[in-house]
């Protein structure tokens, strides 16, 4: 979203969107004859213009192909390399081979191996030179900007700018030699990607307990993962998995006993609770969000929104969510790990931060608090008891909610609101948002109720009286001016509408009627909404879209939150994880999975399921 620092724009292009994931670790060998880490778009490398080369010395004494990693919107061109001496002298060349573009599927992605024959003395340094004649369009040798354990420096042609070859220290190009690389165990050798899979950053997940590792939509082309695990078939038939204990993926044969386990494992994970859905597609996009929430959530609790660059951060809004839908099937240790943790990060005043790092120790940067937070959790707190019925250890969390709530009471104005904050857009509003006020109407009630429930009248005549005057609040000015975003006509109406709605809050009055013509009014020809009427950039959101979809599944709507739980059903990536936005097309955007999205779909499939959320009591 503008100004959502976690929401970024979707990726137009081949190189950020299918590159994003790549090795963490970059390898090069005493010899320096090959670099895997293919994170980084580097060099345009179409000819004549530009090209790249690649510092490297090998004992292998006989050259019979090299490898590079390459990003292709040219659909045909020539690849050409060539071994030289002398990087800038193209007859110092001691091998050359050539690659037809065309032949390995034009515009796409992936390792591409090039046949030569070239000698070459130990310890030798030479250049491995690439440019594409002939292309139609750009092409990209891809490497890494990261330390690459003493890799040898790369080499920028471009003609344009640095009028011949200019030597890189700090980039590394990736490549190997021979047969040093081996992209079909990580499903990365080239291939041609169709246009749905160009625009998500992240296809999917492998992960254990204390690892998780990103799947690109290249790593993800043509593989599957096993029913209910999150073992990944690759096209050739062998598995990848990441094993108990490991940080770096494995590939194995079809039979190996550890993947077995790996899946054994997860389906028990699963049968210890509850995957909801009627139909075998919905408990299957069910299995596969609650795995993906598994794997996101780590061991102290931490959710991370999705696994990549800014979403590698734990949102408390996000965690609230993410550990109700565990609660809701069952899970409920790891739901209640959850909320300790969030319990831990909460400020000393009772509010949170936007996001902490995940490992507890605060904030990344100097985002702006998020006051919503103070409703989240302690709803979310209620709901685990209500859930577990375990009064001992939600009384642990009690201080947690009881300094939210009062913080919360305290920030209402002479009308019964909360100031101007940023929102769930995690942009600042110029005036009361319903986004902020709607959470903390259900987290007030939330916590009247457990602090009736745990004998403390005086709080719950306290939190009772703000939680009323919030609500006359919000009926005064956002009831009156059909659910804006703001208190401010002209605002537009906005998704958060669905926070005034079960499971949060009785639904007011003409709320079913507003929430449909929010709904009409939010979306787009793809099916999906954006957040508000104020919205302006193509993409749609699956979270907020999934806002209705939950309210509709709570009030006995059942087709329209049937229908929004296929057409999201219909809109995941190739190994079926949860996108955050949408392409106007209707093609996956940004990230997946989200932990929102999943934590959105399986209780909206729960609700649909006749497994109801208890809704905070208004008095």
């Amino acid at each position: 979203m503008a100004g959502r620092w976690r929401r970024r724009g979707v990726a137009a292009g081949l190189v950020v969107a299918l590159l994003a994931v790549a090795p963490t670790v970059a390898h090069a060998s005493e010899a320096h004859d090959r670099q895997p880490a293919h994170d980084a778009a580097l060099y345009l490398v179409d000819a004549p213009g530009h090209g790249g080369a690649q510092e490297f010395d090998t004992d292998a004494g006989q050259l019979t192909s090299v490898s590079v990693f390459l990003v292709s919107h040219a659909s045909v061109g020539t690849v050409d390399v060539s071994v030289r001496t002398a990087v800038d002298d193209p007859d110092s060349a001691v091998g050359s081979g050539h690659v037809d573009l065309a032949a390995l599927g034009g515009t796409g992605s992936g390792w591409v191996r090039v046949p030569l024959s070239a000698t070459v003395p130990a310890g030798q340094t030479d250049y491995l030179t690439l440019s594409v004649s002939g292309a139609d369009d750009t092409v990209v040798w891809q490497g890494t900007r990261s330390a690459a354990g003493g890799a040898l420096p790369s080499w920028n042609y471009d003609r344009a700018y640095w009028g011949g070859w200019h030597r890189e220290t700090g980039r590394h190009l990736a490549f190997g030699v021979n047969d040093g690389i081996d992209c079909a165990a990580d499903n990365t050798c080239y291939r041609h990607l169709p246009p749905s899979e160009l625009s998500v950053t992240t296809a999917g997940l492998l992960g254990n307990a204390d690892h998780v590792v990103a799947l690109s939509p290249l790593e993800a082309a043509g593989a599957s993962y096993l029913p209910g695990s999150s073992v990944l078939r690759l096209p050739d038939g062998r598995l990848r998995y990441l094993p108990s204990g490991a940080t770096t993926p494995v590939t194995v044969p079809a039979n190996d006993p550890g993947a077995a386990a790996a899946v054994r494992e997860s389906r028990a994970w699963l049968a210890a609770g509850t995957v909801p859905g009627r139909t075998a597609r919905q408990r299957e996009m069910s299995a596969r969000a609650l795995l993906d929430m598994r794997l996101l959530t780590q061991r102290n609790g931490a959710v991370a929104a999705a696994w990549y660059g800014a979403w590698t951060y734990s949102w408390p809004r996000d965690s609230s969510f993410v550990a109700a839908a565990l609660m809701r099937t069952g899970h409920l240790a790891e739901a209640y790990r959850i909320l300790a943790f969030d319990a831990s990060t909460q400020r000393a005043d009772g509010t949170w931060e936007a996001r902490t790092t995940l490992d507890g120790a605060g904030p990344p940067d100097g985002r702006h608090w998020q006051l919503d937070a103070n409703g989240w959790v302690p709803w979310a707190v209620w709901q685990w008891l209500r859930a577990s019925g375990d009064a001992a250890h939600t009384k642990v969390l009690y201080p947690t909610v009881r300094r939210a709530a009062d913080y919360a009471a305290a920030s209402l104005d002479a009308s019964g609101l909360p100031p101007a904050s940023p929102d769930y857009w995690e942009v600042d509003t110029d005036a009361p948002n319903l986004g902020t006020a709607a959470p903390l109407l259900a987290g007030l009630r939330a916590a009247t109720d457990l602090a009736r429930r745990f004998g403390r009248a005086d709080d719950a005549r306290r939190w009772q009286h703000a939680a009323n005057r919030l609500a006359a609040g919000i009926a005064d000015t956002f009831g009156r001016n059909g659910y804006q975003r703001t208190v401010t006509d002209g605002s537009g109406v906005d998704s958060a509408i669905a926070f005034l709605a079960p499971p949060f809050s009785i639904a007011p009055a003409g709320l079913r009627p507003a929430l449909q013509h929010t709904f009409d009014v939010l979306r787009r020809p793809n099916g999906g909404v954006v957040p508000g009427e104020s919205w302006t950039h193509p993409t749609t959101w699956t979270p907020e879209t999934m806002f209705f979809a939950l309210a509709w599944a709570s009030t006995g709507e059942r087709g329209r939150a049937t229908e929004l739980v296929g057409w999201l059903a219909d809109h995941r990536t190739t190994l079926g994880a949860f996108p955050e936005q949408l392409t106007p097309e209707g093609y996956p955007a940004s990230v997946a999975p989200l932990a929102w999205t999943d934590s959105l779909a399986v209780l909206t499939l729960s609700q649909l399921d006749g497994h109801r959320m208890p809704v905070p009591p208004h008095r």
